[in-house]
């Protein structure tokens, strides 16, 4: 006899409470039609809204009532239920300040040239901050923590402390670039 070993994350979207359920149904069918089984212990349904109170949302896996979520990490990503990424951004940007404090020592290094350390950080830094940006939501709120982040590097770079009144423009110019962050999101 033999027995299979399934493990994979996946996600099923639908419109509605109803089509999800149509869609779970076929999936648990075609799985059990492979020898297949999905545990119900382990999914869980979420809905996405806008609005303050999160609809109650009844999916079963035949008898059994899976759980209902607010946010679950998918792919390396956080969703959260109001579909906003706040919780996601603050992560990537804390990867990202960690990953150049990793590499301080290149990352500082003033007899590597400035050029050599931009192309490391958009190399190794900015796709830390940059996983997933393709589905984000960025409001208002979030593009000034990431602008934030952005000068934050270069000023880590260039040795130059928050406490030196040098404005962004200064240190810009002085790193011969430009914000790019946002075009690059």
């Amino acid at each position: 006899m033999i027995k299979f070993i399934y493990a994979g994350d996946t996600v099923l979207t639908a419109d509605s409470e109803e089509k999800l359920q149509e869609l779970l149904n076929k999936v648990v069918e075609e799985s059990k039609n492979k020898g297949l089984e999905l545990n119900s212990k382990k999914t869980e349904s979420m809905i996405i809204t806008r609005e303050t109170s999160i609809p109650k949302c009844e999916i079963k896996i035949e008898e059994n009532t899976i759980k209902q979520a607010n946010s679950f990490k998918y792919l390396g990503t956080q969703i959260t239920s109001d579909g906003r990424n706040h919780k996601e951004i603050k992560s990537r940007i804390t990867q990202a300040k960690a990953s150049i404090q990793q590499m301080k020592s290149i990352m500082t290094n003033i007899k590597i040239s400035i050029v050599v350390r931009k192309r490391l950080l958009e190399t190794f830094i900015e796709t830390v901050l940059l996983y997933g940006c393709e589905a984000w939501t960025i409001d208002e709120r979030m593009k000034n923590s990431l602008e934030t982040t952005d000068m934050w590097f270069l000023r880590r770079m260039m040795r130059i402390p928050w406490t030196v009144k040098k404005t962004n423009e200064e240190i810009l110019t002085e790193a011969q670039t430009t914000r790019q962050l946002m075009t690059k999101i």
